[in-house]
């Protein structure tokens, strides 16, 4: 089994090609767009600090939240009456059809993938993918006992905004540390298929035969 090589003449796309070239999301991911950069960051560690540290909670904030534009839109409106202004400009705050069956649309393809892989466990006996799935649950549990649940957001949205643009500056330093992983990794996991997954006896599905 050879291993191809990349061809050093083929132009190699740059990070902020995969992440959409021009999208609002490359530009954000790789400090392109910097206000918009900045507000994200600044939001979502205001989030954590008013979740994690001032001992807010998510129905406290939303409803307070809620309260306080209720309350300036009442003084607003009552105030444009009484002195002749125009009202409070509100958008028409509805939730289109189409966004609805896009959402249910991605939701049902993930879905019937949860569902595929626990049949193949189930049914088929796929002992590779069960040691996948287990050691991936595993390792969220783990790492959902280590933090809660805000704070894994806010970690998410830190590494999403450091991650892409360290890659970005160093690619060719980290794609040299990626192809030595992916060669221990898969010379690890072949040692331990040939040992141990080969050996585990997998269960027969028996037909039954019609006379």
């Amino acid at each position: 089994m050879t291993s191809q090589t990349p061809n050093p003449s083929t132009p190699r796309k740059s990070i902020h090609q995969y992440l959409g070239g021009a999208s609002i999301v490359a530009d954000v991911m790789l400090w392109k767009n910097y206000k918009a950069t900045g507000l994200i960051l600044l939001g979502s560690t205001s989030m954590w600090f008013l979740f994690e540290r001032a001992g807010y909670s998510l129905l406290s904030l939303f409803s307070n939240a809620l309260l306080l534009l209720v309350v300036i839109m009442f003084f607003w409106a009552k105030s444009a009456s009484l002195l002749n202004r125009p009202l409070p400009p509100l958008p028409n705050l509805e939730v289109s059809d189409a966004l609805v069956e896009k959402v249910a649309d991605v939701a049902v393809v993930r879905i019937n993938r949860v569902l595929e892989v626990a049949r193949d466990i189930t049914f088929k006996g796929d002992v590779k993918l069960f040691f996948k799935v287990a050691s991936g649950l595993f390792t969220v549990s783990y790492v959902g006992s280590l933090f809660n649940f805000f704070t894994l957001v806010y970690i998410g949205v830190l590494l999403s905004l450091s991650v892409p643009v360290m890659y970005d500056k160093y690619q060719d330093q980290v794609d040299e540390k990626l192809r030595v992983s992916e060669k221990f990794i898969i010379t690890y996991y072949r040692k331990l298929d040939e040992n141990v997954i080969s050996k585990i006896p997998l269960p027969q599905s028996k037909e039954k035969k019609t006379q």
